[in-house]
C-alpha cells in the first residue's frame, strides 16, 4: 500500500513549482520573442508599454499594462529597450526599488559608451538589483527555436540572489547560463556579440597574407619565368595548378604553426624555471587561436585533395599523356617501369592519405559535441600525440614528393626554390625542437616545472 501511495504521489502534479510572473518592458521584436518563449516555458508574462492597447503581435496569453502597473505585478523586470530610452525609468525608481532589472541591450559598436548599459541602468535606478543577461541570444533564434548556435547566455550582476533568479529563468528556457561574475563584466558581455569571429581574426589574416605571398611567388616561377625565357604560355595554371601548389603549402605551414607556440612555451618555461609567470601577450593570443589555425589548415588540405582528384581530367594532363603515348609509338620504344620512382610515388600518396586521415580526425575531435564526450587525457592524446604524428606524416609526404629536387639546379628559377621547399622550414624546425625536448635531460625538468616545481621561486612573481 505504501508503495502504491508513493507512486500516486509521484504522478501527482507539483503545484508548488508554479512560475512567478515576469514583467517585460518593451514590445519590440526581442521583447515579444522572449515573452513568447517564456510563456511556452510556463511563466505568466505581463508587458509594460506606453500604449496599453494590445497588438496582434503580442502573445495571446500575455497582459499589456502601463509601465508602473506592470512593474507592480512582478519581482523580475526584463528591460527590452535601447539605452537611449532608459530615462523613463527614473520616475519609476520607487516602484522598481528592490526589484530585479534584467538588462538585455546591445550597442552598435564596441565600447560605445564609457560604462556598460547595465552599469548605466544601475546608476539610473540605484535601488534595483541589475543583472545583465540574454544579450547574446537573437530574437530570430527565440522565435524559430533554433537555439543550438546561441545556447549559452552570459549572466553577471552584483547581487547573487538576483543573479540566481535570472539563471533559473535561463535554464527554464532550455539555455545554458554562464556566470561571468559582477556587473563589471557587463562591458565585455555587451562587446561580445559585436565581435566578428574574434578568435578567427589572426588565422584568417595570416592565411590570406600567406595565400597572397605564395600566389605571386608561384606566378613568378611557374608562369612569368617560362614566358620570359622559354616563350611558353602557362597562364592557365592560375585555375588549377597554382591553387594546388598553394593549398598544401599553407596546410602544412598552418599545421606547424599550431604546434610551434607549444614548443616556444616549453623553451620559455625551461629558461625561467617556473610555470607561474605569464607568457608574452603575443604568445598567449597565439596559443588561444590554435584550434582555429588547425581548422583553417584542414580547409586548405581538403581543397588540396579536391584539386588533386581533378588532375586526370584536366586538358593539359590528357594532352601530355597522349603526346607521350604517340611519341613512344612513333619511336617504337616503351619506357620500362622505374621501380624506384614507383616506390617513391606510392609512398608519397600513402603518406598523404594517412596524414589527411589524421588531419580530419583532429578536426572532428576539436568539435565541442565530440570533445565533450572524451576525458582530458583522451583529448590531449589525440590533439598532441596524434597531432605531431600528423605533422610528421604531412612533412614526410612533402619531402618524398620533391626530396630529389633540392639539389637539382633546374628546380631554382631566378634562384627561387619551389614553394613546397619553403613550406618545409617551419615544420622541420618544430619537429627538430620537439625531438630535442623529448630527451630525458630536458623532458624531466620540464615535467617537474609543469607540476609546480620552481627552480628560482623568487623570480616567479
Amino acid at each position: 500500500m505504501n508503495k502504491n501511495s508513493s507512486n500516486i504521489m509521484a504522478l501527482a502534479p507539483n503545484t508548488s513549482n508554479k512560475r512567478e510572473t515576469v514583467c517585460i518592458f518593451g514590445t519590440g521584436d526581442f521583447g515579444r520573442a522572449l515573452g513568447h518563449k517564456m510563456i511556452q516555458s510556463g511563466y505568466p508574462i505581463v508587458f509594460g508599454s506606453r500604449s496599453t492597447q494590445k497588438s496582434s503581435l503580442i502573445p495571446n496569453d500575455a497582459e499589456v499594462l502601463s509601465h508602473a502597473e506592470a512593474a507592480q505585478k512582478a519581482a523580475i523586470i526584463i528591460i527590452a529597450i535601447q539605452r537611449q530610452h532608459y530615462n523613463f525609468l527614473t520616475p519609476l525608481a520607487e516602484i522598481l526599488h528592490g526589484k530585479v532589472l534584467v538588462d538585455i541591450s546591445n550597442n552598435l559598436k564596441i565600447n560605445q559608451y564609457p560604462e556598460s548599459n547595465a552599469e548605466y541602468l544601475a546608476q539610473l535606478v540605484p535601488g534595483a538589483k541589475v543583472v545583465k543577461a540574454f544579450n547574446t541570444v537573437s530574437a530570430w533564434a527565440l522565435q524559430s527555436g533554433t537555439l543550438d548556435a546561441s545556447r549559452q547566455v552570459f549572466v553577471c550582476g552584483d547581487d547573487m540572489e538576483a543573479k540566481q533568479m535570472v539563471m533559473d529563468i535561463v535554464r527554464a528556457l532550455g539555455l545554458t547560463p554562464l556566470d561571468q561574475g559582477s556587473l563589471l563584466a557587463a562591458q565585455e558581455i555587451e562587446n561580445y556579440p559585436l565581435q566578428l569571429f574574434p578568435m578567427w581574426k589572426l588565422p584568417i589574416l595570416l592565411s590570406l597574407g600567406l595565400t597572397a605571398f605564395f600566389f605571386f611567388y608561384c606566378l613568378t616561377r611557374d608562369i612569368i619565368y617560362p614566358y620570359v625565357y622559354e616563350n611558353e604560355d602557362f597562364s592557365f595554371f592560375i585555375a588549377i595548378s597554382i591553387p594546388n601548389r598553394i593549398c598544401p603549402v599553407l596546410a602544412l605551414i598552418l599545421l606547424a604553426l599550431v604546434y610551434l607556440p607549444g614548443v616556444l612555451a616549453a623553451i620559455i618555461q625551461l629558461y625561467r624555471g617556473t610555470k607561474y609567470r605569464r607568457f608574452p601577450d603575443w604568445l598567449d593570443k597565439w596559443m588561444l587561436c590554435r584550434k582555429q589555425l588547425g581548422l583553417v589548415a584542414l580547409a586548405f588540405a581538403s581543397l588540396h585533395v579536391l584539386y588533386t582528384l581533378v588532375i586526370p581530367i584536366r586538358s593539359f594532363v590528357r594532352w601530355r599523356i597522349s603526346s607521350s603515348t604517340v611519341s613512344q609509338a612513333l619511336n617504337n620504344k616503351t619506357e620500362p617501369l622505374n621501380n624506384t620512382y614507383a616506390w617513391l610515388s606510392d609512398s608519397y600518396l600513402a603518406l598523404g592519405i594517412l596524414g589527411f586521415f589524421l588531419f580530419v580526425l583532429l578536426g572532428i575531435t576539436s568539435l565541442p559535441s565530440v570533445s565533450n564526450n572524451v576525458n582530458w587525457r583522451e583529448f590531449r592524446f589525440v590533439q598532441s600525440k596524434l597531432g605531431y604524428l600528423t605533422l610528421v606524416l604531412c612533412t614526410a609526404h612533402t619531402l618524398v614528393y620533391g626530396g630529389n629536387r633540392f639539389l637539382n639546379p633546374s628546380s631554382y628559377r631566378w634562384y627561387l626554390p619551389n614553394a613546397y621547399m619553403l613550406s618545409l622550414i617551419v615544420p622541420c624546425i618544430v619537429l627538430v625542437v620537439k625531438f630535442v625536448l623529448v630527451f630525458p635531460c630536458l623532458d624531466k625538468p620540464l615535467t617537474r616545472i609543469r607540476q609546480g616545481w620552481e627552480r628560482n621561486p623568487k623570480y616567479s612573481e
